[in-house]
């Protein structure tokens, strides 16, 4: 893996698949690094030139204190810089907020494909819920609870209890605890949680924002909020897929979208 000097001197590790097509940086969600974005990179490889790299505070990168979305916003900077000074972003779920993020600070983005950014198309009241989760996570956190912090998280998301105590048992849940700590990041990245229509309507890039038809209304919903909150946005629904979308799915919908202004 190769390293990016983000502004604060924080290394951010990542990874080049792929040849000298046009550059595409992918940008995780919760729980994801470089290795867990490797199916998809390389079923993109043929074309592009995929950068996968694990957020500050996970994998082989660095991590500074205090905080701050900004600074993840300048580590997409530095891989731009790494690929050449401009890219197309994908990003996943928060991954989706903070690509969304980076190109609403004026980053020379070329192009951006988001799937199910984690936002609240829902009624203002929601900001509560959201006062109280973020409250209790960082309570959680700052006591060292990593189990019960990922419980939350898994909790708010929607997973049944069932299946949080069947993924404790499993070998996954030591790497997600492990990775713990980054879901406050996660919950800075996304804010409050209703759609920014306003932040989004400083993007003038082109956006394409996917949705898994299978997936909740209220996630569809925030989908297709983004996308009428974005200049240049348009709106894509992958019929069957939920919030784990499957690669081989993506791909060529992927693939032809970037392609197409490349």
């Amino acid at each position: 893996m190769g390293r990016a000097k983000s502004d604060d001197g924080t290394l951010i590790a990542y990874r080049r698949t792929g040849g000298d097509g046009p550059p595409v940086i992918m940008v995780g969600g919760a729980f994801s690094t470089a290795a867990a974005q490797a199916p998809l990179a390389a079923l993109l490889a043929p074309r592009f030139s995929v950068i996968t790299y694990d957020r500050r505070g996970r994998g082989g990168s660095g991590d500074t204190a205090p905080y701050a979305v900004e600074r993840e916003v300048e580590d997409i900077a530095a891989l731009l810089t790494k690929v050449g000074g401009s890219a197309s972003l994908c990003g996943m779920s928060s991954g989706a907020a903070l690509a969304l993020e980076a190109a609403a600070t004026g980053l020379p983005i070329t192009q951006l494909a988001v799937y199910e950014p984690p936002y609240d198309a829902g009624p203002a009241a929601e900001v509560t819920d959201n006062a109280a989760y973020t409250a209790r996570l960082d309570e959680l956190l700052s006591e060292g609870r990593r189990d019960e912090a990922v419980e939350l998280f898994l909790s708010v998301v929607g997973v049944p209890a069932d299946v949080v105590a069947g993924m404790r048992r499993s070998a996954m849940w030591r790497g997600m605890t492990a990775l713990a700590h980054t879901l406050a990041y996660d919950n800075a990245v996304v804010g409050p949680g209703p759609v920014p229509t306003e932040r989004l309507a400083r993007i003038t890039a082109r956006v394409m924002v996917v949705d898994g038809g299978a997936s909740p209304p209220p996630v569809r919903g925030a989908a297709r909020a983004v996308a009428e909150a974005l200049p240049r946005g348009r709106h894509r629904t992958l019929t069957g897929q939920v919030h784990e979308v499957a690669p081989h799915v993506l791909a060529p919908v992927l693939e032809e979208y970037f392609a197409a202004a490349a």
